[in-house]
């Protein structure tokens, strides 16, 4: 099974010589990259947020197999739905799924469906593959998509199951995975009240501290579309030892289109 691009010419180029071009642009991996258990990366068009995502995978080591957690922004499908088989398509080449992981998550948790259909139209993983594919040609993926209500989906207790799941997968695994957390920051308000709000949560995920994060989301307004997937990866993350995250780069749309209205939020995160 193939997962075509859906987006692809749209957040960001649609053929092949001019995505390749923008990578050049975007992303450098360092020759000793940081070895990270899991990045916070924003999902907007590529013009907009690709300069911060960039940042972020020119900065760690990539490995193998990495596992992307992302809010489903269209309701389809299951409320958390894996891409368990097949490749996902790109215009610079395609990304194995990592079946034999993919199969052990949904195996660790009951909360998880095999539901490729959730993932048809989402562009919240799509836009983060041809820059993992840049860093590391040879990496496999795991699509995890979080939907149902904002910002909880199901609820906390149900996400930090997710969590505790994702981390006994990669435990068992016993090889290196990346956990990728895709989330915008605060949306359509202007730049004043935008860095405030984004400070906030960007503050709280900084800390390693998903309750506070979901806390300030839903107590300041905070319109961060993925805060749902930063919250299952953050208690992930923690179970799987992290002590350390460092906020890499901010920025708004603002930054890149003078518009500073009504902006959009991107944060780049690294927690060891």
């Amino acid at each position: 099974m193939v997962r075509p691009p859906a987006v692809a010419g749209q957040f960001y180029p649609g053929v092949a010589p001019e995505v390749e071009a923008e990578l050049d642009r975007l992303v450098r991996p360092a020759a000793s990259g940081r070895k990270a258990i899991a990045v916070v990366c924003p999902h907007a068009g590529w013009m907009y947020s690709g300069h911060t995502a960039g940042v972020v995978y020119s900065s760690v080591q990539i490995p193998d197999r990495v596992i992307l957690v992302g809010p489903n922004h269209h309701g389809i499908g299951s409320r958390y739905a894996v891409y368990s088989s097949g490749t996902w398509r790109t215009p610079i080449g395609d990304v194995p799924v990592a079946e034999p992981l993919a199969s052990s998550l949904l195996d660790d948790c009951d909360l998880l469906a095999e539901d490729p259909r959730a993932h048809s139209t989402e562009h919240s993983l799509e836009v983060q593959l041809p820059m993992l594919l840049r860093a590391n040609p040879n990496v496999h993926i795991v699509p995890l998509l979080i939907g149902g209500g904002w910002p909880e989906a199901g609820g906390r207790r149900e996400l930090r199951e997710i969590g505790a799941a994702i981390a006994e997968t990669v435990r068992e695994y016993g090889k290196p995975v990346l956990l990728v957390a895709s989330t915008d920051l605060n949306h359509y308000e202007d730049q004043e009240v935008s860095h405030t709000k984004d400070k906030l949560v960007l503050d709280a995920v900084v800390n390693l501290d998903p309750e506070v994060l979901m806390n300030r989301v839903i107590e300041a307004e905070v319109s961060m579309c993925g805060v749902a997937a930063t919250y299952v990866v953050l208690c992930a993350a923690k179970e799987l030892g992290a002590r350390h995250a460092e906020l890499l780069e901010y920025r708004t749309s603002g930054d890149v289109s003078g518009d500073f209205a009504r902006v959009v939020g991107y944060g780049g995160v690294v927690i060891e």
